[in-house]
Parts: C-alpha cells; sequence; structure tokens
C-alpha cells in the first residue's frame, strides 16, 4: 500500500510531463488578457507594482498568487473563494481537452524564447532529476504551500531549464551554458543570448514545438512591458509522446521558482500517493536553442539609513562615494567585481561602492566547507558576512530586508523609506555551472533567470 512517505527511486527516472487541462482567462470577460497578467509573484514590487496590477482589472492574477488581507489564513482564504468565484462566473475556464502547451516569449528586441509548460512529476534532489541552485527561505515556503493548499491549484508555472540535443535556435551547435550532466544525451543548461527561430531534430521535444509555433496560437498579447506572449496547446497523442519521449532521458536545473518546487516537493509528501499532487506545474526551456538571461537580485534593508551601513563597515571594506547617475554607477559596480566582491549601497541620493573586503574579515565570517567558488560569492559574502556580522539584518525577515528585481525600484524604495539598497552584480553564469554540478545550492535570491513566465496564462486546477 502506497503512503504519502515516498521512497528514492530504485531506477534512474528523468523528467516526466504530463499533459493536463489549463485553466485560461474567458477573453470576452476580462478587459484584455494583458491586464489580467502579473510577473510572477516574488517579482511584483510592493506595493506600488501590486497596487498597480489590482487596479488594472477586477480579475488580474494578482489576486490569487498575492491576496491582501488581514492575516495569513485570511490572505490564503480569500485567493480560494475568489478562484472559486471566478471558476463559478466562467472568468476562468478550463480546456476541453489535456495538453502541453507551447508557450512563446518575444521582447521588442527580437528576443525569442519558447518552451513547454505541463505538469511535471516532483522528485528529490537525490534522485538526480530536478536540480536547485539556491537555497530557500522557510517562512516563503511554509506561505506558498498555504496558498496551494487553499486553492487546490497551481497558480503559475516555474521556470526550468534542460539541455537538448540539436542545434540552437540561431541555427549553431550547442552553446555554453549552465550545465549538469545527467549521464549521455542528458544535462542542463542556461545562458546569456538571443536566439530566433530555426530547425530542430525530426521527433524531438524542440522539433514539435517548433512546428506547433507554426500555427495559430490559443493566445497571443503583448503587456505592458513590452512583451509578446502567445500560446498553443498540444492535444495529439502522437506529438505528446515525441515530447515524453525526449523528455524522459534528460534533467533540469531550477531557473526560477526554487520556493515554488520546494512547495510542491512538502505537498507531494503530505498526500497520499498517487495523487495529483505528485506532480507540480513547470515550464520546461531548452536553453541550447533558447539561452536564458542572467541578472542579479537586489537587497532593500528596512530601518537601516545609509549612514548607518556605511559607518558600520568602515575599516572592513573600501568604500568610494559615487555622484554618478544609475547606469555609471553599475558600470563602476561591475568593473569593481572583476576584482572581487563589489556592492553598490544606496538611498541617500549617492551611490557608495564597496570593495576589497578585509580577507580577515571574510575568514573569519565566510564557512570554510564550501568549494572556494561558493564562498567567494558576492551572495555569500553579502549573507554571511555583511548581514549576519556587520548589519546583525535576519536574512529571512520580510521587516528587515526584501529582494527586488528592478535596480532603479530598489533606489528609490531605499530614498523614500530611508533605507538602505544593496545593489549586487549578476553571478557569472560558470559559476552557476560549476556549483549545480557539484551539488552546491546558493546562498537564497542569488540569481534571476529571465525572461520569466507571465502569471495569468494558463493555470493548473488539481481537481480538474
Amino acid at each position: 500500500m502506497k503512503t504519502a512517505g515516498h521512497s528514492e527511486a530504485t531506477t534512474r527516472r528523468g523528467l516526466e510531463l504530463t499533459p493536463f487541462r489549463g485553466l485560461r482567462y474567458d477573453p470576452d470577460r476580462v478587459g484584455s488578457l494583458a491586464s489580467v497578467t502579473s510577473p510572477p509573484y516574488d517579482v511584483v514590487v510592493r506595493p506600488d507594482g501590486l497596487h498597480h496590477l489590482e487596479s488594472a482589472d477586477p480579475h488580474n492574477i494578482v489576486r490569487l498568487i498575492l491576496p491582501q488581507a488581514g492575516t495569513p489564513s485570511a490572505r490564503t482564504e480569500q485567493a480560494a473563494d475568489t478562484l472559486r468565484r471566478w471558476l463559478a462566473e466562467g472568468i476562468l475556464v478550463a480546456d476541453p481537452d489535456p495538453g502541453l502547451y507551447v508557450y512563446e516569449q518575444q521582447d521588442g528586441d527580437g528576443m525569442l524564447q519558447r518552451g513547454i509548460i505541463g505538469t511535471l512529476r516532483v522528485t528529490e534532489p537525490a534522485e538526480g532529476v530536478v536540480l536547485p541552485h539556491e537555497d530557500v527561505m522557510p517562512p516563503v515556503v511554509a506561505d506558498r504551500a498555504a496558498l496551494m493548499r487553499a486553492t487546490r491549484a497551481n497558480l503559475e508555472p516555474l521556470l526550468l531549464t534542460y539541455r537538448g540535443d540539436g542545434v540552437t535556435a540561431s541555427g549553431t551547435t550547442a552553446g555554453v551554458g549552465i550545465g549538469t550532466p545527467a549521464g549521455p544525451g542528458a544535462g542542463t543548461a542556461a545562458g546569456v543570448g538571443v536566439g530566433t527561430a530555426a530547425g530542430a531534430g525530426v521527433g524531438t521535444a524542440a522539433e514539435v514545438i517548433e512546428r506547433t509555433a507554426s500555427r495559430p496560437p490559443l493566445l497571443a498579447t503583448t503587456t505592458e512591458d513590452g512583451f509578446r506572449h502567445r500560446l498553443w496547446s498540444i492535444t495529439d497523442p502522437v506529438d505528446l509522446a515525441r515530447v515524453q519521449s525526449d523528455l524522459a532521458g534528460r534533467q533540469a536545473l531550477i531557473a526560477d521558482g526554487h520556493h515554488r518546487w520546494a512547495t510542491y516537493r512538502r505537498l507531494r509528501l503530505e498526500h497520499p500517493s498517487p495523487s495529483p499532487w505528485d506532480y507540480g506545474l513547470v515550464l520546461l526551456v531548452d536553453t541550447v536553442r533558447y539561452p536564458l538571461r542572467v541578472r542579479a537580485i537586489h537587497r532593500l534593508l528596512h530601518g537601516l539609513p545609509v549612514a548607518d551601513a556605511l559607518r558600520a563597515v568602515d575599516g572592513l571594506f573600501r568604500v568610494r562615494r559615487l555622484d554618478a547617475p544609475l547606469p555609471e554607477a553599475l558600470a563602476a559596480l561591475a568593473d569593481a567585481s572583476c576584482a572581487g566582491n563589489a556592492f553598490l549601497l544606496a538611498g541617500d541620493g549617492a551611490f557608495h561602492l564597496l570593495d576589497r573586503p578585509d580577507p580577515r574579515l571574510l575568514a573569519r565570517t565566510v564557512p570554510a566547507d564550501r568549494p572556494a567558488a561558493w564562498r567567494s560569492l558576492d551572495a555569500t559574502v553579502l549573507h554571511a558576512t555583511l548581514l549576519e556580522h556587520v548589519w546583525r539584518i535576519p536574512e529571512d525577515s520580510p521587516a528587515h530586508i526584501a529582494y527586488i528585481h528592478d535596480t532603479a525600484a530598489t533606489v528609490e524604495k531605499a530614498e523614500r523609506d530611508g533605507g538602505t539598497a544593496v545593489l549586487m552584480h549578476p553571478v557569472r553564469e560558470e559559476v552557476v555551472r560549476d556549483l549545480a554540478r557539484q551539488g552546491v545550492t546558493m546562498p537564497r535570491k542569488s540569481t534571476s533567470f529571465g525572461p520569466k513566465p507571465a502569471s495569468g496564462l494558463v493555470l493548473r486546477a488539481l481537481e480538474i
């Protein structure tokens, strides 16, 4: 008899992607498809971005992924009630047949990304099928788990990468990116680049994706950030079998969504198997064909004025004031990062470049039981040295720290609220690759891979 406990697989299994009946907005019941979408929950800048999305349309997906109420339980109950009401009113409608979904994003500069959305078998890291590269914050996992339990839905897909066979989207052979070995013909990849459509191997997932994308889409919309989004469904049994067969020998790297994947794992263990909780909603992108971009995630330190932050690092880092606009300050940060750990503080109307940390400080504060590449990460030094020992700020307390993807928004909020913005330089992609190969996770919120899938284009209700 199967129970809620799940034993480790005794034989190697790769990615198991299954069709599902997607929930999608009825375009006749909302103002526009663009007005009901949102960035992923952890990218939404709060409160300004949240209020903007709520005002865009009364049915914006942000009301499900970031419900607003007085208590955590009230928030999750509100999301569940909202989802039930939208289903009853026909705002959200289930597609008639189970399928996988081809999803395309393209920006105004011609950057193109295509991937496939489905429900993926949830696995443990020891199985070597889906590999994390960042640590998670338990309170965030608990929050997402409560929301998924209440709604009984996967409201937005994670972004996973895998390394397919064949040519890149620009017609060349496999490119450089983040890779983790999974045996012959398998791996993961993610890099920086721009792709345009080209051929793919016959019978592979890539071939099915490209052929499907040549047809009229189920939906097409352009969001206010300038990205065009298109979605197609794959319901043909032969095409579904081709995709599943191609993915079965591969492994994936979590590019975005570590907390949601950890939530999937927690909920899977809570429910007897087999059950719908054995699978979670993901977007899989072949980064041989469509390399991802990697950006930094910045920190906003509440209640720590810049002057106090600078006073605390006096004598521990070299500090230089930069009276320059943001682009020039970021360029100076990039130059300093080439030589070692560097951070850019803001919030008082200027920028302050911190670099050349005292080696004795690092030796005293950075754990020595990890690989050298991990010990030298900017995120490691920030969390282990600056946050924990110098500024004494808990990394998982929303009252003390916020993680923000938008650089300008981080600076603006620090200046408005009297806090300190800590701007980061993106980690080098080869470092992420090497650590992933070793099974070493980076500090939480170390990277931001993109473009990220828009939330609200297709959802999954576990009981449909």
